[in-house]
């Protein structure tokens, strides 16, 4: 069949297809988010080969959201945040120091002609990458280049940070232990429905971007705080949902034109990124000397990106997984209340 002849039904056959396939393949090699990727370039497979246009229906667009929100706020922990509450002061300015940095490499990529401000700040900004590619497009930003810019930010981490926990800090490994959520199938999904309802509820009363995202974050993060469903998580098939439709989304507005102008500003990124993660291991230097923690353990505290696989390394080399996990989790949630304002904000300087 011919690309004119491809019908929506055909497409959509072929994203689902391609999505299924390539994310199986990308699990298997280990890479993060596989199943983001598989559907980004499933949405891509579609856009750049057809004129027929295909979209993700807006509901089905939130609900990715929403269940993105509800994979995040499962992992607040208050005995976590409890940990670290003696060292806030520290804590707060590496990671105030971190948002600042990512500002500035954003600000450095923005500098191109065909990135805005806006655009910059997202693509590069440190931390909780589902989040912030979930909530790109809404806070008026290219939701193509960020989540091409934050996975590839995502992915330099993970190569380097083995490389550097064996040759700088040189670990026993083997001492940690990381133990996923647990619970019933029925009380775990009664928690995504509650978590999903209730935030999709609250967004449409309050009229911010990003409560579509947040305000199912807020409601799982009190519901496994509190404990009141018990043991609960987030079933795979749910998450992997998520993810999916943010991905479809992202890939389906792709270009061929965009595909070339985001190739020709990778050597850029590449090095604001190296850039980003010496500046950010310098600041954990910081925290090791300012708070009584190891330097590993603040090292891994203040990696730029990567959570779960940030927290088996804490967990694989004996670090304190809970500080890590403190830190990373209380960054995250510092990026994800700041993103409307911070997009309003670059919107009103823009071209100043």
């Amino acid at each position: 069949m011919t690309d004119r002849g491809r019908t929506p039904l055909t497409g959509v056959t072929l994203v689902v297809s391609v999505t299924v396939l390539l994310s199986v393949l990308l699990s298997l090699v280990g890479v993060p988010s596989a199943v983001l990727f598989g559907s980004l370039l499933g949405g891509m497979a579609h856009a750049l080969t057809s004129p027929t246009e295909i979209k993700v229906p807006a509901a089905a667009f939130r609900l990715g959201q929403a269940l993105i929100g509800v994979t995040i706020g499962t992992l607040v922990s208050v005995e976590a945040l409890r940990r670290m509450g003696g060292e806030i002061g520290p804590v707060l300015l590496v990671t105030l120091g971190t948002v600042v940095l990512s500002l500035l490499a954003g600000r450095l990529l923005a500098l191109r002609r065909d990135v805005s401000p806006v655009t910059g700040a997202f693509a590069l900004v440190a931390g909780g990458a589902s989040g912030v590619v979930a909530v790109a497009r809404d806070l008026g930003a290219d939701d193509r280049v960020v989540t091409v810019v934050q996975y590839l930010r995502v992915l330099i981490v993970l190569v380097t940070m083995p490389l550097v926990t064996a040759v700088v800090f040189d670990p026993a490994s083997g001492v940690g232990t990381l133990e996923g959520s647990g619970g019933s199938l029925a009380a775990s999904t009664a928690y995504v429905a509650l978590a999903v309802g209730g935030g999709l509820l609250v967004a449409r009363l309050v009229p911010v971007s990003t409560m579509t995202l947040l305000a199912p974050l807020t409601i799982a993060a009190v519901v496994v705080s509190a404990g009141w469903l018990g043991e609960v998580s987030v079933p795979v098939p749910l998450q992997w949902l998520g993810y999916a439709l943010i991905g479809v989304q992202v890939g389906l507005r792709f270009t061929r034109a965009s595909l070339a102008a985001i190739t020709r500003m990778l050597p850029v990124v590449t090095g604001l990124i190296v850039a980003m993660i010496v500046l950010s291991a310098l600041m954990g230097s910081a925290l090791a000397w300012l708070t009584p923690v190891d330097g590993l353990t603040a090292y891994l505290a203040t990696t730029p990106g990567g959570l779960f696989a940030v927290l088996a390394t804490a967990a694989d080399s004996g670090s304190d997984v809970t500080y890590v996990m403190a830190v990373q989790l209380f960054r995250l949630l510092v990026i994800l209340l700041l993103t409307p304002l911070l997009a309003r904000w670059l919107r009103a300087h823009e071209g100043r």
